[in-house]
């Protein structure tokens, strides 16, 4: 298979804590891979890995055929981001706030009201950034990493403070990514109905360790064979109930481990 993004045995520790614990992970190119984990799981710190954010004390892995640290500003180039709350200066307008990516990337002018339409925030544009609700805000900073038209998309929980209409909308604008700009997505949500309509391939995390990986067909028959889903409710199994159903078995397993 084609893969853009692979980990091998990536890790993260801090002291005496394994934020990331020897995970592999296989991103199709053109695809849209839902990375899913309660909090704590290790998600966010493994986006921040693969954008040089935090180094890793374990493992390697390859973004685009480019090797991180070696290659890490090439990487760079080919990624757009958006991890956790973005920032933005707060005394410029949204307009403003973009059009400094803009210049930083040397895009045209016009495709910074050009993204503005795409998120939903043309007629925001002229509002100053600390006027911005939590919802406008998540949209600006979804916009600043769509600005450049990037080859990659690495999205940290993009809908966060969305209302139903505006989840609506960013779903089905991130659905459209990879056949409208030949991208592909790596999306971390808590909205496990959102990623069910929208990923191609789904990767679960718990306390670091990778539970799973593959797509959501795979992953019923994987709850099938470990006993997470019966196999007359198979076709009806949706990805809260397996989630929740191998999370639960996982932290059980972990506790049990540790009373021996």
């Amino acid at each position: 298979m084609d893969y853009i993004i692979t980990t091998e045995q990536l890790t993260k520790k801090y002291k005496n804590f394994i934020s990331v614990n020897k995970v592999s992970m296989h991103i199709q190119k053109g695809s849209i891979y839902g990375f899913l984990g309660p909090n704590g799981a290790g998600k966010s710190t493994t986006m921040k890995m693969l954008l040089g954010l935090t180094p890793p004390t374990g493992g390697r892995f390859t973004v685009d055929g480019g090797h991180f640290p070696d290659d890490r500003i090439s990487i760079l180039k080919k990624v757009g981001s958006f991890i956790e709350s973005p920032s933005f200066y707060a005394n410029l307008t949204g307009r403003e706030n973009l059009d400094i990516i803009r210049r930083i990337l040397g895009m045209p002018e016009n495709t910074v009201d050009d993204t503005l339409e795409l998120v939903g925030l043309a007629e925001f544009g002229n509002r100053l950034a600390k006027k911005y609700s939590l919802g406008m805000k998540q949209r600006l900073g979804l916009a600043g990493a769509l600005l450049g038209r990037p080859p990659i998309l690495i999205l940290d929980e993009p809908t966060n403070g969305l209302d139903p209409s505006g989840i609506h909308e960013i779903r089905n604008l991130i659905k459209s990514l990879p056949s409208l700009y030949d991208c592909t997505v790596l999306i971390s949500s808590h909205i496990l109905s959102e990623i069910e309509l929208m990923a191609d391939d789904i990767g679960i995390l718990n306390h670091g360790r990778l539970l799973f990986e593959g797509s959501l067909d795979e992953l019923r028959q994987n709850a099938v064979q470990a006993g997470f889903a019966a196999d007359d409710k198979i076709s009806s199994s949706n990805l809260e109930d397996m989630f929740l159903s191998m999370i639960d078995k996982d932290n059980a397993a972990r506790k049990q481990r540790v009373q021996l």
